[in-house]
């Protein structure tokens, strides 16, 4: 049960935000939401202290595996999400968040699931590392073409925004990780739980804000969410084996397009001024792709990769 504490506790933390939200809108006058993107800011800080140049030798070393990988995740999670839009019929900006799930980059979890589920540690980590680059481009890009059909998407702000919530972040994180070198140890302690901390109060927050949205569209989101996840899984798991990689590096390309950003998304939802709707499916597919994520690890991790 260890392993599933974090996912337990978001679960817990979400129910509680949903049953009494007014908790968790102000305090003292102080709107929540405003702590989202910050978090999120120090969150990309954080995986910016982790990252290397060696994270990027990957191209070089395995550039089939590192090509699958990035196409995958940028069509596969973004066209599923805009079918489970249109086969839904969820109303405008609820759709819109779904598909937004699916433009961003590979989730910050991923490199953990993978190592448990016996995956391609460093393909996952030169995966996230470069579709996390990618992403003030392309997620724009796709927001503007598939999203755009369900509302106005300015592909110039978004990009800002993107460049603002992770690119600077991760890159002061990468120069202080180079200026510390072997002296940031407390750093790599210290980080990690206030990732946790900050994605565990994105959520609440955005659950209470969102609560009358989740209201009318509950259980058909939570629904439309799992598949969106486990689809992500199987699409891109089968896809690696299309193109004959390794089982090792087939279980990568499945948790790196299972799993997605749901912080990003929830702080372009937020900065769109749409976090009580655009927000909501990323609120949700948090602890979703946790709860199959540690699933998913937990079976993969008693099978022989042979």
């Amino acid at each position: 049960m260890k392993n599933y504490a974090y996912t337990l506790c978001l679960i817990a933390a979400v129910s509680i935000a949903y049953f009494f939200p007014q908790y968790f809108i102000e305090i003292n006058g102080f709107q929540l939401k405003e702590l989202i993107i910050p978090l999120l800011q120090i969150i990309m800080f954080g995986m910016g202290t982790t990252m290397t140049f060696e994270d990027f030798i990957g191209v070089v070393k395995m550039p089939k595996a590192v090509i699958i990988g990035l196409v995958c995740q940028f069509t596969i999670m973004p066209f599923l999400g805009f079918a489970l839009a249109n086969t839904f019929s969820f109303p405008p900006e609820i759709a819109a968040g779904i598909i937004l799930v699916g433009c961003s980059p590979s989730g910050l979890a991923s490199n953990v699931i993978s190592y448990i589920s016996k995956a391609n540690v460093a393909l996952s980590i030169t995966i996230t590392s470069l579709a996390t680059i990618l992403a003030p481009f392309l997620t724009p890009f796709l927001m503007k073409i598939l999203g755009g059909q369900f509302i106005a998407i300015d592909f110039w702000a978004m990009t800002l925004d993107i460049v603002k919530m992770i690119i600077v972040p991760i890159a002061i994180g990468f120069v202080v990780n180079k200026v510390l070198k072997e002296r940031n140890t407390w750093l790599q302690k210290i980080l990690p739980l206030i990732s946790m901390g900050g994605i565990t109060v994105i959520l609440v927050v955005i659950t209470a804000a969102g609560q009358k949205s989740l209201q009318t569209v509950g259980l058909a989101l939570v629904f439309a969410t799992i598949i969106h996840n486990i689809g992500g899984f199987i699409l891109g798991y089968w896809s690696a084996r299309l193109f004959k990689l390794s089982e090792q590096d087939c279980r990568t390309v499945a948790i790196e397009v299972g799993l997605q950003n749901a912080g990003l998304a929830s702080g372009l939802a937020k900065a769109m001024g749409k976090l009580a709707t655009v927000g909501i499916a990323p609120a949700l597919f948090g602890p979703v792709m946790n709860i199959n994520g540690s699933l998913l690890a937990s079976f993969w991790s008693k099978k022989s990769v042979d």
